[in-house]
């Protein structure tokens, strides 16, 4: 029997009756990056081990891991965000493991408390602003919604998972009254109507649309390493502030990886996560895609190491992102957060 072909999309996967072939794990993801393939390429010539990549949108691979049930021949499931990862756990599609080069590697913070995922890799959501138009920008999350800024923010809708998660941890340190509040001042705020991705936001400020933007950081990295339409022609102009550093320090999403709950190859499942948190495929996972290690001391590329070093959020627990996710929705709903 040949092994599944790599990357198949999950409309064209079909299911599989019988258990799958040893020495190799198939691997649901929401990620989509081409830079990973060489990475998986050496996790296989080390340890004789196939992935089987199926790729879509988390919340799709959530529906048909439900969909198929115990049979499901998901091992591993990766998305791109805590929010998305809750999901699955919510839905009691992972399982604990243990792992003692994880717990050594990736601090508790990244972790799921009982063990359920692990963190990969980290992308910041911090601020940005026009050099020659922001003389005063915004140093914290709280102060975009300072009256000051009226009309300058570009900012995603509030279907963003990133945003979501940004929102549900003011509600964390905040609570919801106040956070409603300060997602009333971010509405007034806007330079637009929310539209397109992060990069979309940060190409606002170089056509002048918007003098301030929000956008993870590894979308500008893109475009201090690469050729970024409507982007890198403009970049030079572009300031960006890490948030909160005198504080509770600046907003990180996870890429987070978990062993599905009916995994047929939970070993070689619990070898790519390890492989995955190992000090060598921390440096090409992470930089190949312009993201920060989880890892300490693992080197940054030139575009990271560019924008700097920053504190990180490592006081806000990542499960509040869950625990607060209705409250969230509810005020955006509430002040108009399209």
């Amino acid at each position: 029997m040949h092994p599944i072909k790599a990357a198949l999309s999950v409309t064209a996967l079909v299911a599989m009756a019988a258990p799958a072939l040893a020495q190799e794990v198939n691997l649901y993801s929401s990620r989509h990056y081409d830079s990973d393939a060489a990475l998986y390429a050496a996790f296989t010539e080390e340890t004789g081990i196939t992935i089987n990549r199926i790729e879509a949108k988390a919340d799709e691979l959530i529906a048909r891991m439900e969909a198929e049930g115990a049979n499901s021949p998901a091992d591993v499931f990766m998305t791109v965000d805590v929010g998305r990862i809750a999901r699955a756990e919510d839905a009691g599609l992972l399982q604990p493991f243990s792992s003692d080069l994880i717990e050594a590697n990736v601090p508790p913070h990244l972790r799921h408390p009982d063990n359920l995922w692990t963190g990969l890799s980290q992308r910041s959501r911090i601020i940005f602003y026009s050099k020659d138009r922001v003389d005063n920008p915004p140093r914290t999350y709280e102060d975009l919604a300072d009256p000051q800024y009226e009309g300058q923010v570009c900012i995603r809708s509030s279907t963003n998972i990133y945003n979501q998660s940004l929102v549900a941890s003011m509600i964390e340190v905040h609570g919801a009254e106040a956070t409603e509040d300060w997602a009333q001042g971010i509405v007034d705020n806007m330079a637009r109507a929310p539209q397109g991705g992060d990069t979309d936001q940060l190409r606002g400020i170089v056509s002048g649309e918007c003098d301030i933007a929000v956008a993870n950081t590894y979308y500008f990295a893109r475009g201090l390493s690469g050729e970024v339409d409507g982007l890198t022609s403009g970049i030079d102009g572009i300031g960006w502030v890490w948030p909160n550093q005198g504080g509770r320090g600046a907003h990180v999403n996870l890429v987070a990886a978990g062993i599905a709950a009916n995994a047929p190859n939970k070993d070689e499942a619990h070898t790519l996560l390890e492989f995955l948190a190992s000090e060598t495929a921390q440096a090409q996972f992470a930089n190949a895609n312009n993201e920060y290690p989880v890892l300490a001391g693992v080197p940054m590329n030139d575009a990271l190491a560019k924008m700097g070093i920053f504190i990180p959020d490592s006081t806000t627990p990542t499960s509040s992102f869950k625990e607060h996710a209705a409250a969230a929705q509810t005020i955006f709903n509430t002040v108009g957060w399209d």
